[in-house]
């Protein structure tokens, strides 16, 4: 059901520009010798464009002489600006913000194949598809927006799919794209990162021998918070226990006062990082923790990524789908069954199923892991 006015007119132009289109465009007509240029989509969050950097690297290796170009979020571009297997980023904006910019700069690229491995919709399809690029694939290709893509055959959801990881290297596979061992996400660190991160472990008087844990206490929905007071009593539980750990909260620059909040209440031993470090050089303090303790986050990516151990916390969304793919044995998954039936996710108002998350059950995992 489209909820606006400018998505029921976009719908019907698409469908008139398409009843128009000759062009043979059609997966089976596609020639992976006839691909110079390549648009890979990823243009959500933190998370999801972490999970879409194996698929990425697949590409880079099957078309190693392609100029590849990614749609990325503005927010959160900067994280991906250095990742080897892309030649430059052209940003989404949200919704419909410089929607018409967008489709003039693919113009200029002539992008032969687009490959999207997570998109808004209805912002991903139309602007590929207006941009003039002949070859569009998608999973799941069960959306509204089926008929612009070149795989409409057969149909998937995303039941179809296993972990996230998996349903963006099915996309890659539909253009010739095969991964070559265990697919990792990748997210280089950067040399000035380690600096900025030496600074603000050096003003908040933490020594190279002190161990540091992370409290990712924030999350893109409400829904995937565990509570500040558990957040609270897990941390003045294990500085009691560890005399030489320090915690450190992390979150984005609009989290500060929640974060600064959670810190006071805990005590000395606890600082805020959320403000404090650029976006681009979080995951080189991510990297100096022992162990993070988190929700299903764009953090708990970047610690898998950077080969952190987590203590990860679920119930509104599934660990199978969006939690650690690869070195499990470093990481402790905590998944609780969802209360709300239906799930109001992105409504939810309280988090009644993350109440099933004890500090006891927390604090276990996380001595087995700083222990370990």
């Amino acid at each position: 059901m489209r909820i606006s006015p400018a998505d029921g007119l976009l719908f019907l132009v698409m469908r008139l520009l398409k009843s128009l289109d000759k062009r043979k465009r059609d997966v089976k007509y596609f020639d992976p010798s006839s691909v110079n240029r390549i648009l890979v989509v990823s243009s959500t969050a933190i998370g999801d464009t972490l999970l879409s950097t194996p698929a990425i690297k697949t590409v880079r290796e099957r078309y190693p002489h392609a100029d590849i170009v990614a749609h990325f979020n503005i927010k959160n571009m900067e994280l991906f600006d250095n990742n080897p297997h892309i030649n430059g980023i052209i940003p989404y904006y949200g919704g419909y913000k410089k929607f018409f910019g967008t489709v003039s700069k693919f113009r200029k690229h002539k992008f032969d194949l687009a490959l999207i491995f997570h998109g808004n919709e209805p912002q991903a399809s139309p602007t590929a598809y207006l941009s003039g690029i002949r070859f569009i694939m998608k999973l799941p290709n069960n959306g509204e927006y089926r008929f612009l893509l070149s795989n409409t055959e057969p149909v998937m959801s995303w039941l179809d799919f296993g972990h996230a990881i998996e349903q963006r290297l099915k996309v890659a596979e539909l253009a010739g794209c095969v991964a070559s061992g265990l697919p990792r996400m990748e997210l280089p660190l950067r040399g000035e990162g380690e600096n900025a991160v030496d600074a603000f472990l050096d003003g908040s008087n933490i020594t190279p021998s002190d161990r540091l844990v992370g409290f990712q206490v924030g999350a893109s929905t409400l829904s995937r918070m565990w509570f500040a007071d558990r957040f609270i009593e897990l941390g003045r539980r294990l500085i009691h226990e560890l005399g030489d750990i320090q915690i450190v909260i992390t979150g984005s620059p609009q989290e500060y006062g929640y974060c600064k909040k959670i810190a006071d209440a805990i005590g000395t031993k606890a600082f805020v990082s959320a403000g404090k470090i650029p976006l681009r050089y979080v995951p080189s303090l991510v990297r100096r923790l022992r162990v993070l303790v988190t929700g299903d986050t764009g953090i708990m990516h970047m610690a898998i990524a950077t080969g952190t151990p987590i203590v990860a916390l679920f119930a509104v969304s599934d660990s199978q789908r969006s939690g650690p793919y690869y070195d499990k044995e470093k990481h402790r998954v905590i998944q609780k069954e969802k209360t709300c039936d239906p799930c109001t996710s992105k409504k939810c108002t309280y988090q009644r199923c993350m109440e099933n998350i004890s500090v006891e059950e927390v604090f276990c995992e996380l001595m087995e892991v700083i222990e370990r």
